[in-house]
Formats: structure tokens, sequence, C-alpha cells
């Protein structure tokens, strides 16, 4: 019932920024966290960051942290991910999610899963 549609992403220059945004719809959106994983051809998908809908506390991978930032505006129903000091490895697809109670890392707790948006950084 809750369709997630991201929009961002592109080409860019390592050392670069992009900010991927992701907006919910649906008769009721009350998602107990929102979160934005990755994931490259051939490998398992990837945590990348996580934020409490309600109480805006986050939590990133090690890889991101520090680079990344994960956001939310609850008057559109959307997540953001600003991801600044771009590296080519970073490059691959991006995906948002919406799950419920559980942990935060694990992709069996979120539900709900935009289509994926690439991202490529150049070196």
């Amino acid at each position: 019932q809750v369709h997630l549609v991201e929009s961002g992403g592109g080409f860019v220059q390592a050392g670069g920024s992009l900010r991927l945004s992701c907006e919910a719809s649906g008769r009721t959106f009350n998602p107990y966290k929102m979160g934005w994983f990755r994931q490259a051809p051939g490998k398992e998908r990837e945590f990348v960051a996580v934020i409490n809908w309600n109480t805006r506390s986050t939590y990133y991978a090690d890889s991101v942290k520090g680079r990344f930032t994960i956001s939310r505006e609850n008057a559109k129903n959307s997540v953001y991910l600003q991801m600044n000091s771009l590296k080519p490895e970073d490059t691959t697809v991006y995906y948002c999610a919406a799950g419920d109670l559980g942990t935060i890392t694990s992709i069996r707790t979120y539900n709900s899963w935009s289509q994926g948006t690439q991202v490529t950084v150049s070196s």
C-alpha cells in the first residue's frame, strides 16, 4: 500500500556531491524508520543509513559515516540522503525503504522499497 518514489542520483566526479530524495505515498504513512541501501550487480544489498521517523535519530554504515547525511521532511513524507565527498566505490544503485520495529541494518525489517536510482562516481 505504501509506494516509494525515488529521485536524484546521476554522474559526478570523485569528491562531488549528490542528494537523493524519496517520497512516500499511500492512504497512511506511519513508518517506524526509513533507510537507504545500495546494491551492486552480483552483490548483497548493503545498509547505508537509517532514520527514526519520529525522533530523527540516525545511524550510518562505517563506509559512509561523516560523508552522508540522512534526513526527513514530514510535511512531504520524504526522506533524503545528502552524499558528500563521493568516492568511486560509492558507485551503485541506491534504494530507499520504509520499515517497522526491528534490526535497523537488516533488509528483513523493511517492507516497502523504491525502484532504485543509479549513482556513478568517476575517478
